[in-house]
């Protein structure tokens, strides 16, 4: 039994080494580019500082190497191109970098090794140069910043295991000790960096999630508009629906001795409107399963089944707003006449959520409405001047204008909202008159076009 346990225990050893060796390998033997992002500020100066620190690194290692570490050029010069050569390719894949920065300085340390004390009196900063040092710390501070603080942290650690192997373990004659103090200082840039790292990913993680709120709240808002758009002109149709139904029924009384046919035929035509109304209740009951907001600027009182609003109650509406502080005028040109009721209700919504916006965001401002009858529909135009005051701040704002310039595209008009040169705002929408019977007033474009202003 004991020789069971001592076996699983073994596997389980091997089985968490080979895992943490997979791990490594994935972590640190990649070549994956990772740029260095340029500064929204300084553009490329980063990159260049880093350029001219790599040369200054290799002048400096090339001398060093030369004088006290008693290599002839051939051999300085490349191991100082190789770690000037890491630190400019850590500006594009950090990894990459501090493996060639970390083995040009391993293969540096034992190059020198056997040189170590020949000239008596001058000794050789063994293991790491001086170049040499400055070239990692750059490199890992660059790792740092762009890498999982996991990754970093196993890249110090090697480092660290390479600075002891040479110094700790192995060791040499006659030099000056940097293992500490390359330890020290490597583990400072890494922490540094993996904090700037971590700061900015929170920070952009933040934004992001600020970016998909303001989204979904825009999206939840013009869905609740859609839905109460929905709702409203579903009440038209039923409006209709049920005067057809009581026509039909009424219309055999008006004749006398009627055909069966009439009869057969006007029983039809009420029986599809009593089914189609009832549909249309039933559509209505999901759509208010929560009871329709009241508006601060409707007329009060209205229940969830009050008659949908005209423009004939767009004075009460105006009247309501002048109670709240807002001065508004209205004008009414073209020849007045019926328009269709979908029409008519988004006229009214687009004026009193263009009027609720100036209440809101236009503190001590003027309002004009305008409401013009033209030939093929109505056009409505909300003007503000500029306001008086800062408005407060105000959550969800600009998402009144969904809702508006949803209402003119499902009737297939348009809107247009924009800033005036004065400070103040404009709202503006086109809405066609599409009704299923000729309109009363289309054909006479005259008459439409007849300037006869109503002042309020």
């Amino acid at each position: 039994m004991p020789r069971v346990v001592r076996v699983t225990r073994t596997g389980m050893r091997q089985a968490a080494a080979g895992r943490l060796l997979r791990g490594l390998r994935e972590d640190l033997c990649t070549v994956r580019a990772d740029p260095l992002p340029a500064s929204a500020s300084l553009r490329r100066v980063p990159h260049a500082v880093v350029c001219v620190a790599a040369l200054g690194i290799m002048i400096g290692d090339v001398a060093q190497l030369q004088d006290n570490g008693h290599l002839g050029f051939g051999w300085s010069f490349l191991l100082a191109l190789a770690k000037s050569g890491a630190v400019v390719l850590a500006l594009w894949r950090p990894l990459p970098a501090w493996w060639l920065s970390t083995g040009a300085s391993l293969v540096c340390a034992l190059v020198v090794h056997g040189r170590l004390g020949e000239v008596p009196g001058t000794e050789f900063t063994w293991p790491w140069t001086a170049a040499g040092l400055i070239a990692q710390l750059l490199v890992l501070t660059l790792l740092a910043l762009r890498v999982r603080t996991r990754v970093a942290v196993e890249a110090l650690a090697v480092t660290v295991l390479v600075t002891w192997a040479l110094e700790g373990a192995w060791g040499a004659a006659h030099y000056q000790s940097t293992g500490v103090l390359a330890i020290a200082l490597s583990t400072f840039v890494v922490m540094l960096g993996s904090l700037v790292h971590s700061r900015r990913e929170a920070r952009a993680e933040l934004s992001r999630q600020t970016t998909l709120t303001a989204e979904e709240r825009a999206r939840r808002t013009l869905l609740e508009e859609r839905n109460r758009i929905a709702r409203e002109l579903h009440d038209v149709v039923a409006h209709h629906m049920s005067v057809i139904s009581i026509q039909a029924q009424v219309a055999p009384h008006l004749v006398q001795d009627p055909p069966a046919e009439l009869r057969e035929n006007l029983d039809g035509i009420r029986n599809n409107a009593l089914e189609a109304l009832t549909e249309l209740r039933r559509v209505l009951g999901v759509l208010r399963s929560e009871d329709p907001e009241t508006d601060a600027l409707d007329d009060a009182g209205p229940g969830p089944h009050s008659p949908q609003p005209t423009l004939e109650r767009l004075d009460a509406l105006v009247e309501n707003t002048r109670a709240a502080g807002l001065t508004v005028t209205v004008t009414t040109t073209g020849r007045r006449r019926p328009m269709p009721s979908g029409v008519e209700l988004s006229a009214y919504r687009i004026v009193q959520e263009a009027l609720s916006n100036v209440l809101r965001h236009a503190p001590g401002a003027r309002a004009g409405v305008t409401v013009e009858y033209v030939p093929f529909g109505l056009r409505v135009e909300v003007v503000n001047s500029r306001p008086d005051r800062p408005a407060p701040a105000s959550p969800g704002a600009g998402h009144g204008l969904l809702g508006m310039r949803e209402r003119a595209a499902m009737l297939g008009g348009d809107l247009s909202a924009h800033p005036l040169p004065d400070g103040g705002y404009k709202i503006s929408a086109f809405l066609p008159a599409r009704a299923d019977g000729p309109d009363p007033g289309a054909a006479d474009v005259a008459g439409a076009l007849d300037p006869k202003d109503h002042t309020a």
